[in-house]
């Protein structure tokens, strides 16, 4: 292709030099006929300057105008309109099913063809796709938002370390669409009840819901893509905004700038939190230093809102906002088989319930954080969530009625290995030989406490410290439980007091 100085080269020797085509030809190189074409384009378009009275500007942009090309007439020689119709119907299945994010990129697109027989080079499929790209490309739209009517959610995640462990932390993102007041929490996981505690805690923070909120296609939104545009949402989700009375709308595919807020927002987030601060010892640490500063950043003031804060003009939003109701129940619920083991399995992890409930269904209700366990409606067993994979979570109480059975089970039991290190010590130091005397224990230290057990055990430590066990353990409790009582009524006497006092002291020498 001829250069802008190629062609100045061309009417300089023509115009300037009075060279004839022959001599600027056999000089350059060129074709006779491009530079008989040059040449007869500047004469004609210097004297439609010099005389007449068309638009100056134009005619000097087209005498300084670099070469063109005309490439329109050409015609594709192995980018047929076969291989452009594979191209285009490539994704088109993903984009309209919400698979957006598993799409192939263009060398993916490029190997199938070659897979498939096709002749062709990287670089044309490359410049199709980019040239179809521009053609697509939208204007953005302003919009102008109302007090209290949209709130954006989105999932993002965060590299942190959490107990000197380094962890993908999920964090869920809210902004709202007049005054950017930015809410966000981690979670352990996307999962549904996560997802649900994320809005009980934003409306609740708030104070007040708005009337719409904007999802993009996410699966815990998203039940089913009933065409391109139209979108069925989640059971859970529709009993939320029923519940709080909100309205809800979807992006449509691959349009995270129709929620254009909170796309930002969790970015912005990420980066102003974390990259100053990114190790914690718990997750429960790293949410309070979140909110300590989303809290600042809420406070800053804009101009352009008028020198307020988000926090300022989220003030003027609640009286324009929905009621807020009491928090929503957000567990999710199964019904599940008690094993042989006495547990009950939920997200591949394994939780214990009293044994007496072997072979029987019980209802689990998963929080972030907790699992409760429920059976004819009477709450049998409660756990902390565990995030791992193939954990077993047992708490020894749930098999007093098969350890009293079998008392030797316990020593080498996953029950022994859970269980708190203070009760483990106090098993170690008195009850290796007695294991069955240790169950009974545990059904007191269930009635009074575990505190009250060790004060009992010190104080028996000081009179016989080799001769510790259950009995006297509950005749103590028994003692003290007499007491309060007495002491309570003002019906016990010095001499009763101390009558007891020595009964008991003879049994325990």
């Amino acid at each position: 292709m001829i250069s802008l100085m190629d062609k100045q080269e061309i009417i300089i020797s023509h115009f300037l030099e009075g060279k004839s085509q022959w001599d600027i030809h056999r000089q350059t190189g060129f074709d006779r006929k491009t530079i008989r074409k040059y040449i007869n384009q500047y004469e004609e378009k210097r004297k439609a300057i010099l005389d007449s009275n068309e638009d100056r500007l134009v005619l000097t942009e087209d005498i300084v105008t670099p070469p063109k090309y005309d490439t329109s007439s050409r015609t594709r020689v192995k980018l047929t309109d076969e291989i452009t119709d594979k191209i285009d119907k490539e994704n088109e299945l993903k984009k309209s099913t919400g698979r957006s994010k598993q799409q192939k990129k263009k060398i993916d697109i490029y190997e199938c063809l070659i897979d498939e027989g096709y002749d062709i080079s990287y670089p044309t499929v490359c410049n199709y796709i980019r040239d179809k790209v521009n053609l697509e490309k939208e204007a953005y739209i302003r919009q102008e938002y109302g007090l209290g009517d949209i709130a954006e959610f989105d999932w993002g995640h965060v590299n942190l370390t959490i107990g000197n462990k380094p962890k993908i932390v999920q964090m869920a993102v809210f902004t709202t669409a007049k005054g950017n007041f930015r809410f966000a929490h981690l979670y352990q996981n996307q999962k549904m009840e996560s997802f649900l505690d994320s809005h009980v805690k934003f409306f609740n923070r708030v104070g007040g819901v708005h009337k719409t909120l904007v999802y993009d296609n996410m699966k815990v939104a998203v039940a089913k893509f009933v065409s391109r545009t139209e979108k069925e949402p989640t059971e859970e989700l529709l009993k939320l905004s029923i519940y709080y009375g909100f309205k809800y709308r979807f992006c449509n595919a691959r349009r995270g700038n129709e929620k254009g807020h909170v796309e930002k927002s969790v970015e912005y987030v990420r980066r102003k939190v974390f990259s100053k601060e990114d190790s914690f010892q718990t997750l429960d640490e790293a949410n309070k230093y979140l909110q300590e500063i989303l809290n600042k950043l809420n406070s800053k003031i804009y101009k352009q809102y008028d020198d307020k804060s988000p926090n300022d003009i989220l003030k003027e939003e609640l009286p324009n906002l929905l009621k807020l109701m009491p928090s929503y129940d957000i567990a999710r619920t199964a019904e599940i088989r008690v094993s042989k083991y006495s547990v009950v399995s939920i997200d591949e992890n394994k939780y214990s319930v009293p044994d007496a409930l072997v072979d029987k269904f019980v209802t689990a209700k998963v929080y972030p954080e907790r699992i409760l366990i429920y059976h004819n409606n009477i709450n049998v067993a409660e756990h902390i969530r565990n995030h791992g994979a193939h954990t077993w979570n047992i708490k020894i109480e749930h098999y007093l009625k098969t350890l009293k059975r079998k008392p030797g089970a316990i020593h080498s039991s996953t029950a022994m290995q859970q269980m708190n290190p203070r009760l483990q010590s106090i098993y170690n130091k008195y009850y290796t030989e007695n294991p069955k005397d240790f169950i009974e224990l545990i059904e007191i230290i269930s009635q009074y406490g575990l505190d009250k057990i060790e004060n009992i055990i010190k104080d028996l430590e000081k009179i016989s410290p080799i001769g510790i066990n259950t009995e006297k353990i509950k005749l103590l409790c028994n003692r003290n439980k007499d007491y309060i009582l007495t002491n309570t009524n003002k019906e016990a006497t010095e001499i009763e007091e101390y009558s007891k006092t020595i009964l008991i002291d003879k049994y325990i020498y």
